[in-house]
């Protein structure tokens, strides 16, 4: 998207180019009309004395045989060449419909994440963000109708449908937003209100033919629900939900925006800030790294300081040209494949790419003390628009025993997430389970186990990354497994150690 920035940038250049030629035809043109009004309000004043002179009847032959046939071929000439041209080389990099409703979807899951109204959205309020025209929210709310997401089409549509009673000029009638607000209220069960909604649609246009045909369905199904609501007794109003709401999804979204975190004073003073030379790693005895508890149960530990700078520009760099869209383990097939869950961009860098990557994972394995050699390679991850991953498991559950198989390296027994970007807001990695969240510090990384020392997988460790609202969040992780640590993290049958 950032090259996508540069792209309009050059075709608005280019724009103003095919103007600027325009305009000097137009000048042109325009002199040429200028000077022949007044030779010929001179000529015709006297006809033929203004030809009586030689040079004028040569000049007149001349005009009408050379420069008549020169103005016609400028007036013909096409400017927008270049800016056409131009506009063709690159429209192979333009979004498609698939990304603007992607970009869409990502607006409207940052609205629900966050309790975000669409007022707050589309007035700018946010930091950075421009306003939205009556267009904009309309489109939004097409795509959430094309969706069936009746619910985010309400909104949007209502917001346009504000937004022009406010006084906004827009190419959009009031009488198409009326239409799809009615309909889309009216699947939620809300028959009242959809009337009104018809009601005013047919003030403005009494021909619309299916405003009135639905005016005489919603008024015989009011009547219906009245007359059900007498016999039964009223029913409290539940609160309206997005149709695909999760069971856990409440949870999650409560954390991301910082909510319901369970941590109690208690449990809190028995975490620390400490510096950590991994039982006197010889790298780490006179340069202690800085740990911090996270969370107890399961235990999170934050390495502060971990990547510098140019480490962290050196690896984004590395991972950009490659950076495609995540993949999920598929537990019916066996394959990765991509999910509306997980909405990043990920890259794989190999140890032996650069000196810096090896470094990095050398490090990972000084300050963890577990062998990084049967982990999967370093994985940097991309969350931009609405970017999340939704609750999941790092390890494999004992219903799919062939999630990591073709490896042949075990189960991932541990994580470690690498923050390398600092998120103005949102983008947090929250434990639901536990109720836990870690909010990103550029340079700095978590820890975590995923497996008992048992084998056993911890469940307590089901986390999610959060959309980000505003900015960038990059990240980098390490899946260790299971083969080589024999040693290094020696089992046990007590599956509560």
């Amino acid at each position: 998207m950032t090259d996508l920035l540069y792209t309009e940038k050059d075709l608005v250049t280019s724009l103003k180019d095919y103007i600027r030629a325009e305009e000097s035809k137009l000048e042109q043109v325009k002199t040429w009309a200028q000077k022949l009004d007044v030779l010929s309000a001179t000529a015709t004043q006297d006809p033929e004395g203004f030809l009586g002179h030689p040079v004028n009847a040569f000049k007149l032959m001349k005009r009408l045989n050379t420069e008549w046939g020169e103005l016609e071929s400028l007036v013909l000439k096409d400017m927008s060449d270049g800016f056409i041209s131009n506009l063709t080389i690159q429209r192979q990099h333009f979004p498609n419909d698939d990304d603007q409703t992607g970009a869409a979807k990502a607006l409207m899951r940052l609205q629900d994440t966050y309790r975000l109204d669409t007022q707050t959205i589309s007035t700018g309020e946010l930091p950075g963000e421009g306003p939205m025209t009556v267009e904009d929210c309309f489109e939004l709310g097409k795509i959430a109708y094309s969706d069936a997401d009746y619910y985010h089409t309400e909104l949007w549509m209502e917001q346009a449908l504000k937004q022009l009673d406010g006084g906004e000029e827009s190419t959009v009638d009031m009488v198409t937003i009326l239409d799809y607000l009615s309909y889309s209220i009216y699947q939620q069960g809300e028959l009242e209100r959809a009337l009104d909604y018809t009601k005013r649609l047919l003030k403005l246009d009494s021909a619309h033919q299916r405003a009135n045909g639905n005016l005489k369905y919603f008024e015989y199904q009011l009547a219906k629900q009245k007359k059900v609501e007498a016999e039964e007794g009223l029913k409290e109003k539940e609160e309206r939900e997005p149709a695909d709401y999760l069971p856990e999804r409440r949870k999650y979204e409560q954390l991301c925006r910082g909510e319901g975190i369970k941590m109690t004073p208690r449990r809190q003073s028995r975490m620390f800030c400490r510096y950590s030379d991994n039982n006197r790693h010889p790298l780490y005895v006179l340069g202690p790294v800085k740990q911090e508890d996270e969370w107890d149960r399961p235990r999170i530990i934050r390495y502060h300081d971990i990547l510098s700078n140019s480490e962290i520009e050196k690896v984004k760099e590395l991972a950009k040209p490659r950076l495609r869209r995540a993949t999920v383990h598929d537990p019916q097939t066996g394959k990765l494949t991509t999910a509306h869950y997980r909405v990043s961009k990920s890259a794989w860098l190999t140890a032996y790419e650069d000196p810096v990557v090896d470094k990095i994972n050398q490090r990972i394995e000084d300050i963890t003390g577990l062998n990084v050699k049967t982990a999967e390679e370093l994985q940097v991850a991309n969350y931009g628009v609405g970017g999340q991953y939704e609750p999941h498991f790092d390890f494999g559950r004992k219903d799919e025993p062939d999630a990591f198989k073709e490896l042949g390296t075990g189960n991932r027994i541990a994580t470690w997430l690498i923050y390398m970007s600092d998120v103005p807001s949102g983008g947090a990695t929250v434990f639901t389970d536990v109720g836990a969240a870690v909010w990103p510090k550029k340079g700095s990384a978590v820890f975590w186990y995923n497996l008992f020392a048992s084998g056993e997988g911890d469940y307590s460790t089901r986390h999610a990354a959060c959309p980000v609202l505003v900015g960038n969040k990059w990240v980098s992780n390490k899946w260790i497994h299971e083969r080589g640590q024999e040693f290094r993290r020696r089992c046990t049958l007590d599956e509560s150690d």
